[in-house]
């Protein structure tokens, strides 16, 4: 998309109603004739812009499509989100963002696609990624932190996941311990976070995000080890996923500067709130077998599970697999 495109769309989203040729042409500095070139090549991206004569243009819909200018036009950013790349197809986001952090790319780096052939969850599991209906989306950070620090980032992307769903449907997500969002006690989100280190710092951490938008049902695979679902399925409405994106990306934002600044504790005051599983019994099963039972009473500072067994012993879980009495 042209940048003169990509501002239009910011000028029509800006107002309540038509906006006039004139008044586009004087902010983009260019011919009417140049205006309604841009506003032909939006329409042939699938925008829907009406046109009606001595009123001007008005943005109709948008395309369901992940696409960089737009959701750099409803950024509101210090860091996250000013330099994003897309793919229409790759193995994995994180792969990817890796890589461009490894060869120096700048903080708040965002890798998108349309699709992942290689998409992973938590302990090598299989994400599932078809095109044309979800995010999948790394974010590179080079927070100055010690590495046994890092899986507090999983914790807050978890909370910035959680904000955009509610500021985009409405719906309120729980999180499961330790990555994963939950609508109707089923996943419709994942966060898988990496890291580079040294034994005294971090080169940088890839924050990996994956939310269902507008999968259906019969996209979902057969074999899922935990139910699943969407947004669209759990809200009866289709997510723009250039917004949904900008949502998140602007949420995250907002998040880790306040992390930087206020460190962890505002961050897991808030996400324990948000946790399905907060001041309830709970069994946590590894590899399929039980391992521990007791009272989850929160998380410590470098993101463990305590748990309050019956005899009144406090544990500190690591790994595993959490479920609700």
């Amino acid at each position: 998309m042209h940048p003169k495109a990509g501002t239009i769309l910011r000028l029509f989203r800006a107002e309540v109603g038509y906006v006039s040729g004139e008044y586009l042409s004087r902010e983009l500095g260019v011919s009417r004739t140049a205006v309604w070139k841009h506003i032909t090549a939006l329409r042939n991206n699938g925008y829907r812009i009406e046109a009606v004569t001595s009123r001007g243009y008005r943005l109709v819909s948008s395309p369901d499509n992940i696409d960089p200018h737009e959701i750099q036009t409803q950024l509101s950013i210090t860091k996250i989100g000013q330099r994003l790349e897309f793919l229409k197809q790759t193995s994995s986001t994180n792969a990817d963002a890796f890589r461009l952090a490894e060869d120096g790319a700048v903080e708040g780096t965002v890798v998108l696609a349309d699709s992942q052939t290689g998409g992973k969850g938590r302990r090598g599991r299989l994400w599932t990624s078809p095109s044309g209906v979800n995010l999948y989306c790394s974010v590179v950070l080079r927070p100055s932190i010690m590495p046994h620090e890092a899986p507090q980032l999983t914790f807050l992307s978890a909370v910035a996941a959680a904000r955009a769903i509610e500021l985009t449907t409405g719906l309120t997500p729980e999180i499961k311990w330790p990555n994963d969002l939950l609508v109707s006690g089923k996943k419709v989100a994942g966060l898988l976070n990496e890291m580079s280190a040294e034994t005294d710092g971090i080169n940088f951490v890839i924050l990996g995000i994956g939310v269902n938008l507008n999968m259906t049902a019969d996209q979902f695979p057969d074999e899922l080890r935990h139910p699943a679902t969407s947004l669209f399925l759990e809200s009866g409405t289709r997510i723009d996923r250039s917004s949904f994106t900008s949502t998140l990306l602007n949420e995250l934002d907002r998040l880790y500067a306040d992390f930087l600044t206020h460190g962890f504790g505002p961050v897991r005051e808030e996400w324990q709130r948000r946790c399905n599983a907060n001041g309830r019994q709970v069994v946590v099963t590894d590899s399929g077998t039980e391992c521990r039972g007791g009272r989850f009473i929160g998380i410590d500072s470098d993101g463990a599970m305590l748990l309050r067994s019956d005899d009144d012993l406090l544990h500190r879980i690591t790994c595993g697999d959490v479920r609700v009495i």
